[in-house]
């Protein structure tokens, strides 16, 4: 089964505040908003995320899982768009799971004290532990669309 935390109602209501002054360009410069079509409805569908650099690369984390946009983005192909005060239309390829660990640990260090629940490891536990829980996480690739 693959693994999903659900948000509460209070997450959902401080991500709706979060993801209009995202949009703007109004939160740190990590927290972007994410832009994706709907799987079912095929309407934009849109959630607060946080892009974490890694190796040169920016990439995107699923804390939760196999959350609702992760879903979205693997059924739209990975086209979505990344919004912080100006669109850009990115494409997002998901790294496997052996190959997720490192990401995992650059994002946790980065977003601990958000996050650190989501995944029951320490920001500085060997990455040994980042591999063991690598496949309840999804992990994207960011590349820009020109």
């Amino acid at each position: 089964m693959t693994m999903y935390q659900k948000p509460s109602a209070f997450t959902q209501v401080m991500n709706s505040i979060m993801r209009f002054f995202a949009s703007l360009g109004l939160m740190p410069r990590k927290m972007v908003t994410l832009e994706v079509k709907g799987r079912r409805s095929g309407q934009t569908r849109s959630t607060v995320v946080n892009v974490v650099e890694h190796d040169g690369q920016r990439y995107l984390v699923a804390p939760r899982g196999n959350t609702e946009w992760v879903r979205n983005v693997r059924a739209s192909g990975g086209r979505a768009v990344l919004h912080r005060g100006k669109r850009e239309e990115v494409k997002l390829e998901e790294v496997p799971p052996d190959q997720r660990a490192p990401t995992l640990k650059t994002y946790l260090r980065q977003n601990a004290m958000a996050t650190k629940s989501h995944f029951g490891v320490e920001p500085d536990a060997p990455i040994e532990e980042f591999q063991r829980i690598a496949p309840d996480h999804p992990v994207f690739q960011i590349t820009k669309i020109s």
